[in-house]
């Protein structure tokens, strides 16, 4: 064959013809004819084609042999792809490993630069093997929620022989003694740990959120539900993206940069970097980083539906009360039956028990087109347990279940009810947890006073002004709490006259020093108990985590005032608000999810959650996997960042609702009448005294 007029560069492949072509390219100012020619695995054709080039071929790229071997063109050993390269000596050949390499940490490194976090804790499934080595190498430095088809991989043996000599010496001695054994018998030794590496893999694949493979693994392993998923590949051709795109894939990481009109690979990338250079065969590093720049390769990122972003997040469930038993089996069934004092027991020995998971949480949707998934993860101690035992008996539950959230795959966990305000409030949870933590107290601030400004609205008899700023007078009982406290700054701003009730003398004063030199013309006054100075209210914020204790007298709160109870569990109980129908009680902080959201029942109604669920969920739409909230003082800035957010991603106040449930219109309408009678009737006796 004469030598053509253009430096010529032959991609020698192992995988099908189907995919040849002959074209004149550009690279690095040069002009080169490049031709592939497939050899349908056919392993002796590939190496004459190597030494019959040669002589025209000013470099060779040999490929394809794990992509003949995945779609069953060539059933031999992968090794023998070095019989191919070595074919001659006459002209520089190359597999593109170097290349390829630097392109798969590249690649991986990227996506997580300009989407933090977006690798961290995905559960990857890699497919093929050691092509994939470097990109799983660097995979494992943000999440070890990986499986392999390749058994060698799972153990992670290449970085294993790279950090141990002697035991890569030994694992040379191995390889070379079974290589003596008869083909036969060599994959009889082998075939256990690929079957059972296969089944692992495949099982884990249904609900992985990252696949390592290429085309041909992709369709050799029988994986056809992508729906979902982000796929980290090489040379995706543009109906390969579309296919993939079609079978619902939301990202393609194409570590092979395609500067031409035909679909390359690093080997045919390489092979041309040797062909500029005039190299004998092999590119230094300084030669590789050098041709990288001066060429604009880089990794391609694709979505072949659109921008999409799944993130995942765990939240913190436990039972508030024996109640919370009938939900889940068989402590339901044993409900029904059992006397008391065997609940108290159970009870007692339900804190002990591992977490698990309640429920997968999905559907949750933002405009902008965010997209969470989560886990609702359970601990068992109601919180008589939990405050009869010490803070680290609860820190070691929630540390057991932030294992557990590591291991489905999310990347910040939640933490909610009484699990929030034991101990240090997350802190240390939040240093020893392998994921990021909050409370979600700085969204329950913010949902509490959303929800208490929309119920003084509908109720309509407290004076507003034409902002909404509340004319007349509120109070915070437990201000000196870590909600309380912003609550207090919040209505500090939103109402006339404000009262902050703590038993914490000390802190209560130092509060409202602050909040009088945040807003001067704040007019703040501190008592110990708030039982006095009731009867005045337009509004009450009830916020101290007693657990059970009262904290006020609903029979001398006035007519138509407004409670807010944003404690966990409840301030008032049921019977507390049965007594006074004229009175609106909010349970406050329960935000409507954006979205079709689907997830076992909480006790809210559909879509619904409480604000510290809430907080996670924006945080993970948003991308923001970090500690946000934790500790006893929650920090203003955060409360009006979280609550913008929120806006953001399409979190409303969800309907009103109380102990017994939603309050309708008609509910509403019915407390406005009793509380307008109860005031006449109090004017009226007035009048007659």
């Amino acid at each position: 064959m004469p030598r053509t007029e253009l430096p010529l560069v032959v991609n020698v492949s192992l995988a099908g013809r189907e995919r040849d072509y002959d074209e004149t390219v550009t690279f690095l100012h040069h002009r080169f004819r490049i031709r592939r020619i497939g050899t349908d695995g056919d392993l002796a054709a590939a190496e004459e084609l190597v030494r019959a080039m040669a002589p025209h071929a000013a470099a060779i790229a040999v490929s394809g042999l794990r992509e003949a071997k995945a779609s069953g063109l060539y059933d031999g050993e992968l090794a023998a792809i070095e019989r191919v390269v070595r074919a001659t000596d006459a002209v520089p050949v190359t597999d593109g490993h170097a290349l390829l390499g630097v392109l798969q940490e590249w690649a991986v490194r990227r996506v997580q630069t300009e989407m933090p976090g977006y690798f961290d804790n995905a559960r990857t499934v890699v497919l093929g093997g050691q092509n994939h080595e470097r990109t799983t190498r660097i995979l494992r430095e943000y999440t070890a929620n990986l499986e392999f088809a390749d058994p060698l991989l799972r153990i992670d043996l290449p970085a294993r022989l790279d950090a141990n000599p002697l035991l890569a010496v030994a694992a040379d001695l191995g390889r070379s003694s079974l290589g003596l054994l008869p083909g036969v018998v060599q994959a009889q030794l082998q075939a256990p740990g690929h079957v059972v590496s296969h089944a692992l893999a495949r099982r884990a694949a249904r609900d992985c959120d990252v696949v390592v493979a290429t085309y041909e693994e992709l369709a050799g392993f029988g994986l056809e539900d992508l729906a979902g998923k982000t796929l980290i590949s090489r040379s995706i051709s543009e109906e390969r993206l579309a296919d993939l795109g079609d079978r619902g894939v939301d990202l393609v990481v194409d570590v092979t940069p395609q500067p031409f009109g035909v679909t390359v690979g690093a080997a045919v990338l390489e092979a041309l970097m040797l062909a500029s250079v005039h190299a004998s065969g092999r590119l230094t590093n300084d030669d590789l980083l050098e041709m990288i720049v001066a060429a604009g390769f880089e990794p391609r990122v694709l979505h072949p539906n659109g921008f999409k972003r799944k993130s995942r997040f765990a939240f913190v469930i436990h039972p508030l009360s024996q109640q919370y038993f009938t939900h889940v089996e068989p402590l339901r069934t044993l409900s029904k039956v059992a006397p008391g004092v065997v609940m108290d027991a159970v009870e007692k020995a339900v804190a002990y028990a591992p977490p698990f998971t309640y429920s997968h949480v999905t559907g949750i949707v933002s405009p902008t087109g965010a997209e969470a998934e989560g886990w609702l993860i359970s601990v068992g101690g109601t919180p008589k347990e939990l405050m009869a035992h010490s803070p680290e008996f609860t820190y070691g539950r929630l540390l057991a279940a932030a294992e557990t959230a590591r291991r489905l795959g999310a990347q910040i966990m939640g933490l909610g009810a009484f699990t929030k305000v034991v101990g240090d409030a997350g802190v240390t949870v939040a240093k020893k947890a392998p994921l990021p933590i909050t409370t979600g107290n700085s969204y329950s601030a913010a949902g509490a006073l959303w929800a208490a400004h929309e119920a003084l609205l509908q109720l309509g008899l407290a004076p507003v002004d034409d902002q909404g700023r509340l004319k007349g007078k509120a109070m915070v009982v437990g201000a000196t709490g870590a909600i309380g406290s912003v609550c207090a700054r919040l209505l500090a701003l939103a109402s006339a006259e404000l009262w902050l009730v703590s038993p914490e003398s000390a802190k209560l004063l130092a509060l409202k020093q602050e909040i009088q030199r945040e807003n001067p013309r704040a007019k703040v006054h501190v008592a110990a108990t708030p039982d006095d100075h009731l009867a005045a209210m337009d509004l009450i914020v009830t916020a101290t985590s007693g657990a059970g204790k009262r904290v006020l007298d609903i029979m001398a709160v006035k007519p138509g005032c407004v409670i807010t109870d944003v404690a966990r569990p409840l301030d008032l109980s049921a019977a507390d608000v049965a007594r006074r129908p004229d009175v609106l009680v909010v349970e406050s902080g329960e935000i409507e999810l954006p979205g079709d959201v689907r997830m076992k029942s909480i006790g809210l109604p559909k879509n619904v959650a409480y604000a510290c669920l809430a907080e996670t969920v924006v945080l993970a739409l948003e991308g923001r996997y970090e500690t946000f909230t934790v500790g006893r003082n929650i920090e203003w800035p955060k409360v009006k960042e979280i609550y913008k957010l929120g806006l953001k991603h399409g979190m409303r106040l969800a309907t009103i609702s109380g102990v017994n449930g939603v309050y309708s219109a008609e509910d509403i309408a019915g407390i406005r009448e009793r509380a307008l009678a109860a005031r006449a009737a109090v004017g009226a006796g007035r009048s007659g005294s």
